[in-house]
């Protein structure tokens, strides 16, 4: 990394390689060689988000194994049940999601002989994501299969990337704490840029500067830049960045282009934080996403004295943007998770738990329906009452959140996971996923259970419209000691205009 931050070369375009194009790869298994012949026929030109399809055929179980070992990016397995033995797919299948646990690749499982694994069994004892026979694959519904698998895996992988991004601010944020000068402080913003963004320094070209908001647009103060020494001067930066930092400074905000940008934050302090990045590929949204968080935290670090304030603000911004990534896929909007996360955090105050616990509820509550990732959006936003067994597929949601977010050290994050996991649990014990009663379920499920309900009754959804405020608050206290904490219940309607002045200030 020091190489990076203060090497003597100067940064060259045309030294930056450019990425090869992008592809969905596709993972074909089926012992007959005209299955694979037909899904690459019909699916020939088929593109999604200006990406197109790149085929791996495997004839047997143990084909597929040997792709899955290398490092290939797979988002969709086509996955036949009879090959060489008559459950060889069904094996397949628990290997990649039990073995190598890779439960990122959407999987469809095909069969032209459904005797040998009926439809309702499949789905309920496998983690496959659809399940279809051969003979009813028409060119039409091979595509429209295609398109909601992909979309869920490119929704899987930007809920990752956020959560990376959001750990790796959060370790930044806590290294800015211990920065005890300039020097050390400029160091930290480079080092911990390219981690946010997820890529390697080569990369990526970044410089920090700071004003006073008072000043002249060229009084600006380098802080730090790629390839230069630890105290540069602005003639070590490119003229056309310095002019990028001017403009900032004049039209006192942040500038974005597709392969460029140049982050404008003042502080409280009268100072403005500027920090420009370029990628020698373009920069997606989500990373321009996380740039401007990153950038809010050096601003908010360098004003020493607004640290904190600063950190949990990015915190929460994340945090909303990880739940509004999931409402919008499932046509709801992102008032919803900022609604649940005041009701969730005036539910913990009322409570009387300490104001640390309080500010992880509102910053976690938000990822409640995260698992909503991986649930196909014929039943997601499916206008009418789901069948029994689209209903045990939308419960699954409760549990691959928890999957999505366990592993993280972090504690809004592990926070999320319990959250994830039991805000359908009831108090009467008749919840899922775990059937959990009373005070064996955790304080914040219980928490989030009730604001998301509270909220779901008073908005419209695709499957119903806003109930009265009166039909809704008679559901809630027939539910009290059922579904609901009793305690809790007492708080909210004792409370009650409180909770209704959060609806109000956050409508759809």
């Amino acid at each position: 990394m020091d190489d990076f931050l203060f090497s003597e070369e100067q940064l060259e375009e045309n030294n930056i390689e450019t990425e090869e194009p992008e592809y969905w790869h596709i993972l074909v298994v089926d012992d007959e060689e005209d299955i694979h012949q037909v899904t690459k026929l019909v699916l020939a030109g088929f593109t999604f988000e200006n990406k197109g399809l790149r085929f791996y055929d495997a004839y047997s179980a143990a084909e597929a194994k040997e792709f899955l070992k290398k490092d290939i990016p797979f988002s969709v397995a086509l996955v036949d049940v009879v090959m060489e033995t008559n459950h060889a797919g069904l094996e397949l299948i628990q290997y990649i999601r039990d073995e190598i646990e890779n439960h990122d690749i959407r999987l469809i499982l095909r069969t032209g002989q459904p005797g040998e694994a009926p439809e309702e069994a499949i789905i309920r004892d496998y983690d496959i994501n659809d399940y279809k026979n051969k003979t009813e694959l028409t060119a039409i519904k091979i595509k429209t299969l295609l398109y909601s698998a992909l979309r869920a895996h490119r929704d899987i992988q930007i809920i990752d990337r956020h959560k990376h991004g959001l750990e790796q601010i959060i370790n930044a944020s806590a290294n800015f704490l211990k920065c005890d000068s300039v020097h050390e402080f400029a160091s930290t913003i480079l080092s911990h840029v390219t981690n946010v963004m997820g890529i390697i320094d080569t990369q990526i070209y970044c410089a920090a500067a700071v004003n006073l908001q008072s000043s002249p647009a060229k009084d600006f103060q380098l802080l730090a830049a790629s390839g230069v020494g630890p105290t540069p001067q602005q003639n070590t930066i490119p003229d056309e960045v310095k002019n990028l930092f001017i403009d900032a400074h004049e039209r006192k905000s942040s500038l974005k282009t597709s392969n460029d940008y140049i982050g404008y934050f003042p502080t409280k302090a009268g100072l403005e934080t500027m920090l420009y990045v370029h990628k020698g590929s373009k920069l997606q949204a989500t990373e321009h996403q996380l740039l401007e968080f990153y950038a809010n935290n050096i601003a908010l670090a360098y004003d020493n004295l607004k640290l904190r304030e600063m950190v949990k603000e990015s915190q929460k911004e994340l945090s909303y943007i990880l739940g509004e990534a999931v409402e919008k896929r499932s046509k709801e909007t992102g008032s919803h998770v900022k609604r649940v996360a005041l009701y969730s955090e005036l539910l913990a105050q009322l409570s009387e738990l300490n104001p640390f616990q309080c500010e992880i509820i509102k910053l976690a509550s938000p990822l409640h329906d995260i698992g909503k990732i991986s649930i196909p959006d014929s039943i997601l936003n499916k206008p009418g009452k789901l069948t029994d067994d689209e209903w045990e597929i939308m419960k699954t949601h409760a549990e691959i959140g928890y999957e999505i977010l366990k592993n993280s050290s972090n504690e809004i994050l592990t926070c999320g996971a319990l959250i994830s996991y039991q805000h359908h649990e009831k108090w009467d014990g008749s919840g899922y996923p775990q059937g959990l009663m009373a005070d064996d379920i955790n304080i914040v499920g219980r928490i989030t259970a009730l604001a998301d309900v509270f909220d779901a009754l008073c908005s419209d959804r695709c499957y119903k419209k806003a109930w009265p405020l009166e039909e809704a608050l008679t559901l809630i206290k027939d539910q009290r000691a059922k579904h609901f904490d009793p305690i809790l219940v007492d708080l909210l309607l004792e409370n009650l205009p409180l909770f209704l002045e959060i609806k109000d200030r956050y409508p759809d």
